[in-house]
């Protein structure tokens, strides 16, 4: 009788040689893209170092001198540029929400009566306009990283892997990416001050906070650099363990997380508050457009009636960028002391936090 030896079955390696350099090979495949190849690297992936070095040049430029500008208080012209950047992509949301007509059909009360409630809400009891103010601060921070976090959940989409895979873990890497050189860095006084908002409506506590965390800053960076340590270690080990059970590498989404990963330390952790706001909101601003008229591009042609139209992509793009940027010129540009006008400003930067938060969605296959 012959005793047959098992057959040993070899556990797979799962980052070696080859499998890197797969990966790098899937870098260049269309289908992996969110549009191009060389459109991705440029505007995705790489527009965060891009910004940060170019707005670091600049920073040693005449365009970063504060002077008095026509229609607008004392401030840098590369400040100002980044603002009108800044402002005007959050009036990009509306294509989506507003231009899209399966998307509206879902949330129509959201659309609708919510706007004028929040807009009448701040800009008739003083106390949830100050309150509003100071959360859209860190809502902003959060926004900002799950933008990244979207981003890297279409390319794992794209690479294989299922929308659920991984997800907790591109959430809380992204958290740390974005909010951990915030708080651990020389900005974190520059976020927590608007805190101080709260002494015109007599909150004495709220607007003590800053002194609060100025008395124990340096526990807090201790504490946020080896919270961000920690999170680090686990996203890498969770995605070695997932990477055995068959999850396929994207080399789009680790660039995407390096590139942002580095470009935030560098801003946050070692330059003042306004050249890490310019480079933070630049890229975010450029990604967002971006995205926006990739998805929404065609639905708009519909709507504006220029399908088959002369000239068609030159008068959507102009349609498409007009409101944007008139909006950000109002709230960037023109400096009108008026609470009425803020509760428009701020209504619209609350409702671009809010409604990206369930208009767009990887898991539910709604980008």
């Amino acid at each position: 009788m012959t005793v047959t030896k098992p057959e040993t079955q070899s556990k797979p390696r799962v980052f070696t040689r080859r499998t890197l350099a797969r990966a790098w090979s899937n870098a260049k495949k269309p289908q992996l893209c969110i549009r191009s190849p060389r459109f991705d690297w440029l505007v995705f992936i790489g527009s965060p170092v891009l910004c940060l070095g170019i707005v670091l040049i600049l920073a040693f430029t005449p365009l970063w001198e504060v002077r008095k500008l026509p229609l607008h208080e004392e401030d840098a012209i590369l400040n100002v540029a980044s603002g009108l950047l800044t402002a005007s992509h959050l009036f990009a949301v509306f294509f989506r929400s507003h231009g899209n007509r399966e998307v509206f059909s879902r949330w129509p009360l959201r659309f609708t009566l919510v706007p004028v409630l929040l807009f009448f809400g701040l800009g008739l009891i003083p106390w949830f306009m100050v309150a509003m103010s100071v959360i859209a601060t860190f809502w902003d921070v959060y926004h900002s990283a799950m933008q990244t976090f979207g981003l890297c959940r279409i390319y794992d989409v794209k690479a294989g892997n299922s929308a659920k895979t991984g997800r907790m873990l591109d959430s809380w890497i992204n958290y740390v990416l974005y909010a951990g050189p915030i708080a651990a860095g020389i900005t974190l006084m520059d976020h927590v001050e608007d805190f101080g908002e709260f002494e015109e409506i007599g909150w004495a506590a709220f607007a003590a906070f800053p002194q609060t965390v100025e008395g124990i800053a340096g526990t807090i960076r201790a504490l946020v650099l080896v919270g961000s340590l920690i999170v680090i270690v686990v996203y890498v080990f969770g995605y070695w363990r997932l990477a055995k059970q068959g999850y396929k590498i994207s080399v789009h989404k680790v660039a995407l997380l390096a590139s942002t990963g580095l470009t935030s330390i560098i801003a946050w952790g070692f330059n003042p508050f306004f050249i890490a706001f310019v480079v933070m909101n630049a890229f975010h601003a450029i990604q967002y457009f971006a995205i926006v008229w990739i998805k929404e591009k065609q639905n708009l042609k519909q709507r504006f009636g220029l399908i088959g139209k002369p000239w068609a992509k030159t008068r959507l793009i102009a349609l498409f960028l007009t409101p944007a940027l008139a909006f950000g010129l109002i709230m960037e540009w023109v400096d009108i002391p008026s609470d009425w006008l803020f509760a428009f400003v701020l209504s619209v930067t609350l409702l671009h936090f809010w409604y990206d938060g369930f208009i767009w969605s990887v898991r539910k296959k709604q980008v």
